[in-house]
């Protein structure tokens, strides 16, 4: 009962998260937000959504230990999974010739980086969380001022009619996604204790596989539609933004437990992944073999934690 309550709950959540970054689209795209600007801040965040409420909730709860292993393990998935699958679906390499890309990859070490240095003695507080959420302001600014792509061009939005329906089913997936992640928090701390296995275990691993879908989901899309290039993306600020805000919003409710079975193996791991895969994109394309690489190496990751 308890598996099928945990299959339906994160089901939920990441159905409502579609539907509010789907809604969350139209109404930016209504108000003449640049194009950019509504794929950063409202689909990369949109496709986050299920770790943060996940997150708080799980800090609310006193299960803080659920936040900091489903932060490591979307990381890890996101570089070396979303990003394998990425580029074998599109069945050829890469290239990135994006000029964020820099900015992407520098604030994507730059945050691994500080998650590490917050983390490492076991424990996250508020104040410490918050230099991330500076950083992640300071990131959005060098988005923001570098754009250059042109608002919505007013004569046509004059033509788009007010986007209600989009608002009220902003409002339903985001009771949605609360339910949805209150669920799947309970059922998963019900199914590590009855293995006798630490939540931390559970969350970087199922959870965090769970949570990385609306990534996969998004990047499929992208590239079917021939934007390859975004799906990479979204993979940078997706894990930038896990990494430093979501730290930082969940520690308003509590202090944040890292165990030391995550800092002697998963996190080094994580850092090792943002590391690799900075040294990999500085040709500026992302081959199939290496797609596969990272495929190999996620598997292997998953090996070890299940076998430990």
């Amino acid at each position: 009962m308890h598996y099928l309550i945990f299959i339906l709950a994160l089901l939920a959540l990441l159905t409502a998260a579609k539907f509010f970054t789907k809604s969350a689209e139209v109404i930016g795209t209504y108000f003449g937000l640049p194009t950019f600007v509504i794929g950063v801040f409202i689909v990369g965040i949109g496709t986050s959504l299920p770790e943060l409420i996940a997150g708080i909730i799980a800090v609310k709860n006193q299960s803080s230990e659920i936040l900091s292993g489903n932060i490591i393990g979307a990381n890890i998935s996101n570089i070396l999974l979303i990003t394998g699958l990425a580029v074998v679906v599109n069945r050829k390499n890469i290239v990135l010739n994006s000029g964020y890309l820099y900015i992407d990859l520098h604030f994507l070490i730059g945050s691994f980086l500080c998650f590490y240095i917050i983390a490492y003695d076991g424990n996250i507080g508020m104040i410490e969380s918050f230099f991330g959420m500076l950083m992640f302001i300071v990131y959005s600014i060098c988005l923001i001022k570098g754009e250059t792509a042109t608002t919505v061009d007013q004569q046509a939005r004059t033509k788009m009619a007010f986007p209600s329906f989009s608002w009220l089913i902003l409002a339903i997936s985001a009771v949605g996604i609360y339910f949805g992640a209150n669920y799947t928090i309970a059922s998963l701390e019900t199914i590590a204790l009855s293995f006798s296995i630490p939540k931390s275990i559970i969350a970087l691993t199922l959870l965090s596989l769970g949570t990385t879908l609306p990534e996969l989901a998004v990047n499929i899309s992208a590239i079917k539609q021939g934007k390859a290039e975004m799906a990479i993306g979204n993979v940078l600020g997706s894990s930038i933004f896990n990494t430093l805000v979501i730290p930082a919003a969940a520690s308003f409710f509590g202090l944040i437990i890292v165990p030391d079975n995550l800092i002697k193996f998963s996190l080094p791991v994580m850092a090792a992944c943002g590391l690799l895969f900075y040294l990999l994109a500085q040709d500026k394309k992302i081959s199939i073999w290496e797609g596969l690489m990272f495929i190999c190496l996620y598997g292997l990751f998953i090996f070890k934690t299940a076998t430990e």
